[in-house]
């Protein structure tokens, strides 16, 4: 019997995150701070919004393109944030999270052989969604001498008269950079020059620490060149509601739309309701829920600097991004021993590509007093190996 499986999915890595995650389930005690997902529990108004409108008998498929009232909702609010507007009747378009809004993004403008130039470390999908979308993903590596900012030069070192695109994800997982405007206007000047696509996933916005957000779309002679693309599962702790969306140009919009009325139909009609509610009445619940990830965000890197494990300053998202140099471990060997001896869960920053070797993602969406006991654990095991 002959193999039926495609050649393209053969070829597909595994995600380097899920082994860890896999191994950590089989085991007692463990403190995990690798799953990049908010501890809090959804705010209260947001679940009865949702339920309201299961209540309402809303169960029925919304609009292709979602629920108009969220569409505009979402125009004003990224209106109001960036000074950048989106028609929300034809520019806006409500995804099943920012996983369907990147891969509609980049199915809309690839063709077979079409090269992206995707910025990492990076979340472990990105490269992937090229893949699948018939592309060609191109690492272009940030390093930690930078901040993790990825740089003009850098970016035009990999241009070739292939290359269709740039994938930027700010602020970044797995490392928490941010990108200055300065660097922006260096990833600005290389997408002018080349006539390239910038999607910019920007999913972490507001989650910044001394530092405004800047979108992508707002720069000069970007918005027309851009595809933005958020949602509401990092800011507001909706991660299993599965609203995103993306925002762009009319015609990038209505290619995209095109594929999504053939994949999707429409995103889910109660996390849709939940969305609408989260962005108009959920300022005050991102304030709380942001200066607290900003207090465990100072709690771990102290304490990885205190264990010796060096640690720029993380200035967005929910993430650390410790180097392990100096137990002479690699990343992935320091992740399996330090979950076998101390039942600590973090993740190799190899597996959000080459230039994240060397480091570990540990998040700090959880709770002070698990930081607190993994910097224990994580104390005795460099006095044994650091």
């Amino acid at each position: 019997m002959r193999n039926f499986i495609a050649h393209s999915v053969q070829q597909l890595r595994p995600s380097g995150i899920r082994r860890f995650f896999d191994i950590a389930a089989s085991m007692d005690d463990v403190v995990t701070l690798g799953i990049g997902e908010p501890n809090f529990v959804t705010p209260q108004h947001i679940m009865d919004a949702g339920i309201a409108s299961l209540q309402r008998g809303n169960t029925a498929y919304t609009s292709n393109s979602g629920l108009i009232e969220l569409r505009s909702a979402i125009s004003k609010h990224i209106n109001r944030l960036y000074g950048v507007h989106y028609e929300a009747d034809s520019q806006i378009l409500v995804t099943v999270g920012v996983s369907e809004a990147l891969w509609l993004a980049l199915r809309a403008i690839l063709n077979p052989g079409d090269e992206v130039l995707v910025v990492q470390p990076c979340f472990v999908a990105n490269a992937a969604a090229v893949e699948m979308a018939g592309g060609v993903p191109v690492p272009v590596h940030a390093y930690v001498e930078d901040e993790f900012q990825i740089t003009g030069e850098a970016l035009e070192r990999a241009i070739t008269p292939r290359t269709k695109a740039i994938l930027i994800s700010y602020p970044n997982n797995p490392t928490g950079a941010i990108l200055t405007c300065e660097h922006m206007q260096q990833v600005a000047a290389v997408a002018r020059k080349h006539d390239l696509v910038v999607i910019s996933d920007e999913i972490y916005e507001r989650l910044v620490y001394g530092f405004d957000h800047i979108n992508f779309a707002s720069l000069p002679e970007m918005y027309e060149r851009t595809i933005l693309l958020s949602g509401m599962s990092k800011s507001y702790a909706m991660t299993g509601w599965r609203i995103g969306y993306a925002a762009a140009p009319r015609p990038l919009m209505e290619a995209m739309h095109k594929l999504h009325q053939y994949l999707i139909m429409s995103a889910p009609t109660i996390g849709q309701h939940a969305a609408l509610e989260a962005i108009v009445h959920g300022e005050d619940d991102v304030e709380f829920m942001r200066q607290e990830y900003d207090k465990r965000r100072r709690l771990i890197v102290d304490g990885f600097n205190a264990v010796g494990l060096t640690c720029f300053e993380p200035r967005g998202a929910f993430y650390a991004f410790p180097s392990v140099a100096v137990t002479g471990m690699s990343d992935e060997e320091f992740c399996e021993r330090l979950l076998q001896e101390e039942r600590v869960a973090v993740v190799p920053g190899s597996a959000f590509g080459a230039s994240g070797a060397g480091f570990v993602r540990a998040s700090y969406a959880t709770s002070e007093a698990n930081i607190e006991r993994a910097l224990e654990r994580m104390r005795r095991f460099m006095q044994r190996h650091g």
